[in-house]
């Protein structure tokens, strides 16, 4: 594939594509609405009268991927009207669930978060927890087939009355002990401060429970403090624009702000999305997106996909750009996917356990099969 940036997706040779894809790997951003297959959109748009603006699978594939490359987040959320719209039954979105588990199993992934908002599949009368059963269904359809272990993320969205977001929440603590692991504001940033959640948010914490934010994607620094310090985010879904935080001089961070040193030193992780990032023009291209600085810096970062359709691409494909741009070795990929273990809204021992029987032994067994220590 080409990335969006026009960027030859390969490798050095040490680390290829194909040893990427043999690699065990870990997503905690993926929107299950931005990761249709694009012979399911067709199916569903004609079983449920949806209009789509291709016939074929292929046109419709290449017309998401269009949509990426526009350089604005709101431009690339128009998209997903087209997957909303054929998501409005339990049917559908138990398929769609299922089939996601399929397609990261396929890509070598081992344990995913897959996120959605429930209040975007209502249209029909499905209530929320209508909604979260099927979704959940559909994950443990796909675990029973692949062997793939998950958890669902519920999403308030940022444009939404804060009411909605409050009741998102409640579904998500619900939900707790199905499979349900931890909640997330998602959408546009411009003009929707995550603090108009904030009783959401509270709620949440209240319950002990995960919490994650989009944040620093398409609005500043600003937008990170604010779901850090005011929310309690645990996590930061992209962060991209905390590199405004820092002085760079000569492709190095020469000093940091004081809320880039409290993320680093808190070791509050960071879901980084290269090719969604340049899609929607958080970074330029590959070459100025901060990632390798955040990484070089020690902070607790690691790859995902965001919405696989939408930017047409895969979590390999994320680590074959970033071995290529940024000169990852096999020891980088590894640390990358043990630093989203280690970041998963999981409990202790689970993660350990997928670290060293599943992870670590994964890399050990690539490493032999390729004559590397």
């Amino acid at each position: 594939m080409i990335a969006p940036s026009g960027l030859h997706v390969y490798c050095t040779d040490m680390v290829t594509r194909e040893i990427i894809h043999k690699a065990p790997k870990v997503e905690l951003h993926d929107h299950l609405d931005g990761g249709l297959r694009p012979a399911t959109v067709l199916e569903l748009a004609k079983e449920y009268n949806v209009s789509i603006p291709a016939d074929n699978a292929d046109a419709l594939a290449e017309w998401f991927v269009l949509g990426s490359k526009r350089k604005s987040l709101s431009l690339y959320l128009e998209t997903f009207e087209v997957t909303v719209s054929v998501l409005q039954t339990m049917e559908a979105l138990r398929r769609a669930a299922c089939e996601a588990m399929e397609d990261l199993a396929a890509d070598n992934v081992v344990y995913a978060e897959i996120r959605f908002a429930p209040s975007l599949h209502r249209r029909k009368g499905l209530k929320g927890e209508e909604i979260v059963s099927a979704v959940l269904a559909g994950l443990e359809d796909g675990r029973r087939v692949t062997g793939m272990e998950y958890g669902l993320i519920i999403c308030a969205m940022r444009g939404q009355n804060p009411a909605l977001s409050r009741e998102a929440a409640e579904l998500a603590i619900a939900f707790r002990d199905r499979g349900v692991v931890g909640f997330d504001l998602a959408g546009d940033e411009a003009g929707n401060p995550p603090r108009k959640h904030l009783d959401a948010f509270q709620y949440i914490r209240n319950q002990n429970f995960n919490l994650t934010i989009h944040a620093g994607e398409a609005f500043g620094v600003e937008s990170i403090w604010q779901a850090i310090q005011v929310c309690g985010a645990q996590r930061i879904g992209h962060g991209t624009r905390l590199v405004e935080d820092m002085l760079i001089h000569d492709g190095r961070v020469a000093d940091m702000g004081t809320l880039s040193h409290f993320i680093l030193d808190r070791r509050i992780p960071m879901e980084v999305c290269l090719t969604s990032n340049v899609g929607t023009g958080a970074a330029k291209d590959f070459a100025s997106h901060p990632f390798r600085l955040f990484f070089q810096n020690k902070f607790r970062v690691f790859l995902c996909t965001d919405n696989r359709l939408v930017s047409g691409t895969t979590l390999t494909d994320e680590y074959a750009i970033a071995a290529h741009a940024y000169g990852l070795s096999l020891d980088d990929i590894e640390k990358l996917n043990i630093n989203a273990m280690k970041s998963a809204f999981l409990h202790h021992e689970q993660k350990l356990s997928l670290i060293y029987k599943v992870i670590k032994k994964g890399y050990a067994e690539l490493r032999q099969g390729i004559g590397t220590v």
